[in-house]
Parts: C-alpha cells; sequence; structure tokens
C-alpha cells in the first residue's frame, strides 16, 4: 500500500472494482509524502492498509475490503489470494522472495498477476498469464541466487530497454539501504496502466501481451515500447545487463 500499491488500489476503487484484499505491514512516514497516496501530515505514523481501506471506503461504501496487517509469507499467502481473480504486484521493489511467492501461489491457483513499477519518468510492467512463463522462468531467479543477483535479475528483465538511463542517476540507488530515486509521477503511471491491464484481464476484452512480452511508457522521452523478451532473462545480453548491475551494485556497497 505504499508508492505503487496505493495508487493502484485507489485506480481500481475508482474503475468500480469493488472487492479487494491489500496487505502491508508498515505505517507511513514522512519520507513517503513524495509519492504514496495515503502519505499525509495527519496519516502519519498510522498503518497503511488501515489507511487506504478507509480511503476505498470512502469513495465506495459498498466495498469489501480484507486487510491483511501483517507480511505476507508461505503461511498466509494463499488465503490472502483465496478467491482472488487478479492479482496485482504493489510490493517494494527489494522484496523479490515476497514477490516469487505470491506470483508462484497466483499461478497455481490459475490467477493472472501483474505489477507495474515507477521507474525515473517512467513505468515498466509484464503481466503473467496463469497457463503462461511462470515469475521464475522470465525473470531467471532461483534459489541459489543471493539478494543482489535476484534484484538484479528483477529490475533488467523488466525494463530490458531502460529509457530512464537517459536521464536517470544510478548513484541514488542504494541497495544496502534498500531505497533508490522515485516519484509520484512514475507511481501515477503505474496505477494507470495497471488499471487499464486489470479491466481487459476481467472484461476479456482488449490486446493483453502477456510473458515474455514487457512494456514500458517513459512519459519524460515520450516513448512506449512493447517487445517480446526471447528466452526471458537468460538472453545472452540480459545476462550481460543482469552481470553489469550486480558488479556495479557490489562496487557501491564496498565503499559505503
Amino acid at each position: 500500500m505504499g508508492g505503487v500499491g496505493g495508487v493502484d488500489l485507489v485506480t481500481l476503487a475508482r474503475l468500480g472494482i469493488g472487492r479487494f484484499h491489500i496487505a502491508d505491514p508498515d505505517v507511513f512516514a514522512i519520507a513517503n509524502v513524495n509519492r504514496q497516496y495515503g502519505a499525509m501530515r495527519s496519516t502519519l505514523g498510522r498503518l497503511k492498509v488501515e489507511v487506504m481501506a478507509g480511503i476505498v471506503r470512502d469513495i465506495n461504501p459498498e466495498a469489501e475490503v480484507r486487510v491483511f496487517r501483517e507480511a505476507i509469507t508461505p503461511n498466509n499467502a494463499s488465503a490472502f489470494l483465496d478467491g482472488v481473480d487478479v492479482f496485482v504486484d504493489g510490493i517494494d521493489a527489494f522484496e523479490i522472495d515476497a514477490r516469487r511467492l505470491l506470483f508462484r501461489v497466483a499461478q497455481s491457483k490459475g490467477i493472472f498477476g501483474l505489477g507495474a513499477g515507477p521507474v525515473g519518468f517512467s513505468t515498466v510492467w509484464v503481466i503473467f498469464h496463469p497457463k503462461g512463463l511462470s515469475f521464475d522462468e522470465y525473470f531467471d531467479i532461483h534459489d541459489g541466487m543471493d539478494p543482489v543477483e535476484k534484484f538484479a535479475a528483477y529490475v533488467v528483465g523488466m525494463a530490458p530497454r531502460a529509457t530512464q538511463r537517459q536521464y536517470m542517476d544510478l548513484a541514488y540507488l542504494d541497495f544496502q539501504q534498500r531505497c533508490g530515486p522515485s516519484t509520484a509521477l512514475a507511481c501515477h503511471l503505474a496505477g494507470g496502466v495497471v488499471g487499464a491491464e486489470v479491466l481487459k484481464i476481467l472484461l476479456r476484452r482488449g490486446p493483453l501481451s502477456a510473458a515474455p512480452f514487457f512494456h514500458q511508457f517513459d512519459a519524460y522521452l515520450g516513448r512506449f515500447i512493447r517487445k517480446r523478451l526471447w528466452w526471458g532473462n537468460r538472453h545472452p545480453l540480459q545476462r550481460l545487463k543482469r552481470r553489469c548491475l550486480v558488479n556495479f551494485l557490489r562496487r557501491k556497497s564496498l565503499h559505503t
């Protein structure tokens, strides 16, 4: 229910969707105010799920919102996705294993999964069909990888074309502190594309390009990209990008 998740939720609520399962163990802090929908002076220190559930019910008093106040783990992932039609990933970019868990459970239940991430002044997204490529297959992630390798695989797989590199300074990406540059502009772009893709899934209308397709819309550069990523993150060029990012993150951690 943070930067992207909160915007996703409100976008879907205003589109008329009336049943949600939302999860977040965190509270709003001053650092969230630049981009997170529910982060305001009046909500600092309050649980994000409670604030966002209240906003949805204020929009639609008949909405049904099931709140999970704890982190999603193997113990509650199945319950979180019970009765769900679409899983929308709003998880922190650094939480790769929680993301892998939920996409795996969603696919086992025959549920579509998707998530759009804010990257610079753009948004990137990949859709996972329950009968298509899995999250781990597309991103080429497995249990034997360390956290830096998993994070690099996720970032490079979400944005293979990386249009944001023309103007983004990677010096602000800090794996040790689990933080990076982010803007409300990109979070709202992400919420918009999530709303469009979810409606197409629920109404079974319009074109749907699931993995190995990836998407990026860069509002700053005025560019939209939708391409098939042959072999997913196992493509030789993707492997090279992943290695470069891993080396960058490890070198940076040695000097901090």
